[in-house]
């Protein structure tokens, strides 16, 4: 497989970006830095620079760049919006957007001035906290409502106003030390501690932390996966956000104050657990079933990874905030330990359908999951591409009448295995093109003329399935070659990342630098790969995916570099065209009509869309006090499913489009 020498340190893509290799860095001038020197006022331009000579849609910081980015920047100053009115807000942006052409100038007042005066409005909401929480006359008001996404709150306007969403937040906020297991008056006492330290760590806050935190508000305002990492945010990067390592296996994110579980990790401790669940917010972690729990909200991402990391064998206890078509608490205890290798590889399992044309004749199917594209460079290492290899090798050798290639929990993986297990259903050809800033399409091609499996094949992809999961699909798609069903489409994430070391000191920062492209000429950028079928699921909404992250990157599109290699006559395999899409679009649908388990499905689909977010703190509460793991939850039965080597819903209906497309050839 050609790969050009620029993509050679391309090593994972997965939704939240990880780590890609590093490119060493000059300081101003060209001098390196010493290791022992902070980043500086003087340092702030040249770290714009990095950012802008990189970035794949950004060259200058130009009028849509300063929107984003004082945008984000006053939502990092106040996540919750508790501590500006709409009014301050406002007279602050001006002022905000002002700050990137001083610092460019190396005047960086602006930016420690900000800081001062925000500092003032912790002090104020700190005095607000203990007044409220130690008020004699306080009880827990089980029957006050919060929004609470704060980007869909509205900014109080009065002051008035700010005090009753404090209130609110608060109460809410106690509350969830009560459903850990804190009596009320020992949660008040730490609530009222937790904002003493909030106030104290802003105000320990050093010029260097200042200038870092403009920093990534300024890499947050070009997309959603570039970042500034200050020298100890890179020594963490490297660990990890993982987990996978003496962990709990979860990809943790920072959004508007909560720590967000991203992607569990197959074979991982949460994996195997089985309650943890993508978009759970974790608002306190305790050490232990029995430890005391420390609420975590508005924490610094890598504090709170700190305290969920631990040794293999110990446990933590994670109080996690849900909300599907209702809003609910629970404690999820993990005992940590390494990633399952075994767990996380791939899988075939055999089943046996009956032929939709009857006559008691039977379809042999094989089913074969793969969640990750894993693999490494270190002898030894377990490999994607060599066990999948093998499974397909024993799917063709005991007379498989179809394959269905289980992609839907899939967040990614491997370039260089996305592309060889894409060649393992085609003959030679393009698979994916990548484009970087002022550079040609540059498609890479799978070489190896075997192909594996050349038999009837159907993808099963959800919302889950992300960038390398996303190439694969795309070139099944465009060449025809493959079904592709599932939630209406992928994750959406077409970007690659690659991290920059700055001189010794200064960190690194992590941007964006090229795209991915389908062969036909799509990119896989925030709209994903639409599915030909779609099956239902409780997965399939709108603020799941690449196109509800904050600034990103629009979709765009490049010359087709379809290979005509690909398809040959002699390829032994009937080409996937709109007609026999339309066929099987019809016969599932009339199955999916008739099915219980999809009008289940349908229903909480249907409460999912009428969810506002604005929660009943009496309502949540309750929650806590119910037996966790219900059995007629249908997406904690379906985790069962799966671990009982059962199908689910979704599962089933692929296979039966795949009968129903084995039976047509």
């Amino acid at each position: 497989m050609r790969r050009p020498a620029w993509l050679c340190t391309l090593s994972s893509l997965r939704p939240v970006g990880l780590a890609v290799g590093l490119v060493a860095g000059l300081a101003p001038g060209g001098a390196a830095a010493a290791a022992d020197d902070p980043l500086d006022c003087g340092f702030v331009p040249a770290v714009l620079d990095r950012f802008l000579d990189a970035h794949y849609a950004f060259r200058t910081p130009d009028a849509r760049l300063a929107d984003h980015f004082v945008d984000l920047y006053l939502d990092r100053l106040d996540p919750q919006r508790v501590l500006l009115l709409q009014s301050e807000a406002d007279a602050l942006k001006p002022r905000l957007r002002s700050l990137l052409g001083e610092v460019r100038v190396r005047r960086c007042d602006g930016i420690l001035q900000i800081h001062r005066e925000m500092l003032a409005r912790h002090a104020e909401n700190e005095t607000f906290t203990k007044a409220y929480l130690q008020d004699p006359k306080f009880k827990l008001d089980k029957g006050i409502s919060l929004l609470l996404d704060p980007d869909k709150r509205e900014r109080p306007k009065t002051t008035a106003e700010r005090d009753d969403l404090r209130r609110k937040l608060l109460t809410f906020q106690l509350a969830n030390y009560v459903m850990a297991g804190t009596k009320q008056e020992e949660g008040q006492s730490k609530l009222v501690h937790r904002y003493e330290l909030i106030h104290r760590r802003f105000a320990k806050m050093d010029d260097e932390d200042k200038f870092s935190a403009f920093l990534d508000a300024f890499a947050g305002a070009l997309d959603p996966h570039s970042e500034y990492f200050s020298q100890s945010a890179l020594e963490d990067f490297s660990i990890g956000m993982k987990l996978s390592l003496d962990g709990i296996g979860a990809v943790l994110r920072s959004q508007d104050g909560y720590t967000v579980v991203n992607e569990i990790v197959p074979g991982g401790a949460a994996d195997r657990q089985g309650q943890l669940r993508t978009k759970d917010k974790i608002v306190a972690v305790a050490q232990g079933a029995d430890g005391e729990p420390v609420n975590v909200i508005d924490e610094d991402l890598r504090d709170v990874v700190r305290q969920i990391r631990g040794k293999k064998g110990t446990q933590v206890r994670l109080t996690v905030l849900r909300q599907t078509e209702k809003a609910e608490t629970l404690n999820i205890v993990i005992t940590r330990d390494k990633v399952d290798l075994k767990e996380q590889a791939a899988k075939l399992t055999w089943h046996e359908v009956d032929a939709p044309a009857g006559g008691g004749k039977k379809l042999r199917l094989a089913l074969v999951d793969l969640p990750s594209f894993y693999g490494g460079r270190d002898s030894g290492a377990r490999q994607c591409t060599d066990d999948l290899r093998a499974l397909l090798d024993e799917a063709k050798a005991k007379g498989a009448d179809g394959v269905m290639l289980d992609l839907s929990r899939n967040g990614g993986g491997l370039l260089q295995a996305a592309v060889e297990i894409g060649g393992y259903f085609l003959r030679t050809g393009a698979i994916v093109g990548v484009g970087a800033r002022g550079r040609d399409t540059d498609p890479l091609e799978d070489e190896d003329p075997q192909v594996q499996w050349s038999g009837p094949l159907v993808v099963l992809t959800s919302r889950f399935s992300a960038s390398a999961s996303e190439i694969v699909t795309g070139a099944l798609k465009d060449y025809r070659r493959a079904v592709i069903v599932g939630d209406d489409r992928t994750f959406g994430k077409g970007t690659v990342q690659n991290v920059i070391d700055l001189p010794p000191g200064y960190g690194a920062v992590k941007v964006t630098t090229a795209m991915f492209f389908r062969p036909g000429g799509e990119s896989t950028q925030n709209t994903g790969v639409p599915t030909d079928i779609q099956i239902p699921s409780v997965v399939q909404h709108e603020d799941f995916g690449e196109s509800s992250m904050p600034y990103a990157l629009p979709p765009v599109k490049t010359a087709p570099f379809l290979s005509s290699t690909v398809n040959a006559p002699s390829g032994g395999w009937r080409l996937v065209t709109p007609e026999l899409i339309g066929q099987l679009a019809r016969k599932s649908a009339e199955r999916i009509t008739k099915s219980t388990e999809f009008a289940e499905v349908a229903k909480r689909i249907e409460k999912a869309k009428k969810a506002k977010g604005t929660v009943k703190l009496g309502d949540l509460m309750a929650t806590a006090e119910k037996p966790k793991g219900d059995p007629d939850d249908p997406e904690d039965e379906d985790e069962k499913r799966r671990k009982r080597g059962e199908l689910t819903p979704q599962q089933k209906e692929a296979m039966s489009i795949l009968a129903d497309l084995v039976s047509g050839q």
